[in-house]
């Protein structure tokens, strides 16, 4: 038996994880970053800040009653795998992760944010088998809209990008349209409970795509005109869901068109909302996962760290 540590410090949430590889099983310690009331995020300088206040309760959370030996640490240094992927926010894990892998001796392995998400839902739908596959991957949250072509490579996998938002991030519309009704950041989980009370059906949707990616700032200016003309929230808040979701399902017809029926992976915060995935997981070989693994977390990184250690799935 050997226990893997995971440590995730995104722009959003403070997570670290614990994966037993004997009964496969995981333990999370996470707490999201404070966000002033009425503001649309946080900055770099302050993520660090928090961050470095937050691990220090979460370490001592996640350990309290822990009574075995971390055989190997893994840690997010950067949101993506792309050249130049860079935020401060990820510095305070990556520093924990080299204290604790320099003093206990062990091996640290660096990830992306994005290897992580897409790790968590590997390990949390079950589809292990996924690693030694060719499938397409969904990263949809505030801070990314990707869609990923993912390669086995070895006990990993490798991506490249296939697709992506032309300008506003999927996560970014919701926040946006959920402060413009009087949401709190991040507004993700209250803009779906306000959409869920709305009967109006939105069927024809115009989505703009330009060779296979999309374009999201119509929905934040959709909305705000709706608004303005008195619309009710719940309506509102449904259109701006379902137009997300409507340019999910024009790029999974695509994809299917291109590469058959390909098995399709849905991380990110976004992807949690349960509208949306109860419209696409019945079409598609789709792969999702529950909220406290669609969203920021440092799962994914530590069932991604026992496989580079050799553990055997």
């Amino acid at each position: 038996m050997s226990f893997y540590l995971g440590i995730d410090t995104s722009n959003y949430t403070t997570s670290l994880a614990i994966y037993n590889d004997e009964d496969k099983t995981m333990i999370q310690s996470k707490k999201p970053l404070p966000v002033k009331e009425g503001e649309k995020g946080i900055r770099q300088s302050d993520a660090v800040f928090h961050h470095t206040v937050q691990l220090t309760q979460l370490i001592d959370d996640l350990f309290k009653d822990f009574n075995g030996d971390i055989s190997a640490v893994g840690v997010s240094s950067k949101p993506s795998n792309q050249d130049g992927s860079y935020m401060p926010c990820f510095l305070p894990g990556l520093l924990a992760a080299k204290a604790i892998s320099s003093s206990k001796k062990i091996p640290l392995c660096s990830f992306s944010h994005q290897d992580g998400h897409i790790a968590a839902v590997i390990y949390a739908s079950k589809a292990f088998d996924l690693i030694n596959k060719e499938f397409i991957a969904f990263h949809i949250s505030g801070g990314t809209t990707q869609v990923l072509k993912v390669k086995p490579c070895g006990k990993y996998f490798s991506t490249e990008i296939i697709a992506s938002s032309l300008d506003l991030k999927a996560g970014q519309a919701i926040d946006r349209t959920g402060l413009m009704l009087g949401l709190n950041f991040p507004c993700g989980p209250e803009l779906e409970k306000l959409a869920v009370k709305s009967n109006t059906n939105f069927n024809n949707i115009h989505v703009f795509r330009k060779d296979g990616s999309f374009s999201l700032s119509g929905v934040e200016n959709k909305c705000k005109k709706m608004i303005e003309d008195n619309e009710k929230k719940e309506d509102i808040a449904l259109y701006c869901i379902k137009y997300i979701e409507k340019v999910i399902l024009d790029t999974c017809l695509d994809l299917e068109k291109t590469y058959g029926e390909i098995p399709m992976l849905f991380s990110g915060g976004v992807m949690s909302n349960s509208i949306i995935q109860k419209d696409i997981s019945g079409r598609f070989n789709a792969f999702f996962a529950e909220p406290s693994f669609s969203s920021d977390n440092a799962a994914g990184l530590a069932f991604l760290t026992s496989l580079l250690s050799g553990e055997k799935l």
